[in-house]
């Protein structure tokens, strides 16, 4: 046997067995490549609320940060409405920038490309999803009632700072669970 034969099986193949291990090991090899191209693929994940004014435009600020190319983070609403000003003021503390965010419909997005929604409703009624949605609930009250009779208070930025902190922290621990 020359040196450039060693790859080779040695003893004569039998149709049979031959067909066997190809199948096996192609099977092998498929299923791991599947797994593996899963594992590579970026992360779809979708923050979904309302008005997608603060804390779903929040939690795609943050997310963003922390996943990096990890993932691929959006954010939407049922009833889209603005970015809201004090969650731009809120995240610019944290030093990430929010203020060229747009808020988006949920229809824009289909659920079958998504592998995550995270809803953050607490109070009023979180958008449906279609049934096989992967799907977490962070009930995160929101920080904008009454946010408009406050424009220049500091109470105002507190709330909007405690939805922050608190989608900061539901984050860290799915990161490290």
């Amino acid at each position: 046997m020359s040196k450039g034969d060693s790859w080779r099986l040695q003893a004569p193949c039998k149709k049979k067995s031959c067909t066997l291990l190809f199948l096996s090991v192609f099977i092998c090899v498929h299923l791991w490549t599947t797994k593996a191209f899963k594992l590579m693929a970026k992360q779809r994940i979708l923050f979904l609320c309302v008005a997608n004014s603060a804390r779903s435009q929040m939690a795609e600020g943050l997310a963003r940060k922390m996943l990096g190319d990890r993932a691929e983070v959006m954010s939407a609403g049922s009833q889209p409405t603005t970015v809201n000003p004090w969650a731009v003021k809120a995240m610019a503390e944290v030093g990430i920038d929010i203020s060229g965010h747009h808020s988006k419909s949920v229809d824009e997005f289909d659920p079958a490309e998504l592998d995550l929604v995270i809803t953050l409703c607490a109070e009023e009624v979180c958008p449906a999803l279609p049934a096989g949605v992967r799907h977490l609930h962070w009930p995160i009250p929101d920080p904008a009632i009454g946010w408009d009779a406050e424009r220049s208070g500091g109470n105002a930025l507190e709330r909007f700072r405690q939805a922050r902190d608190r989608i900061h922290d539901r984050l860290v621990e799915v990161q490290s669970g």
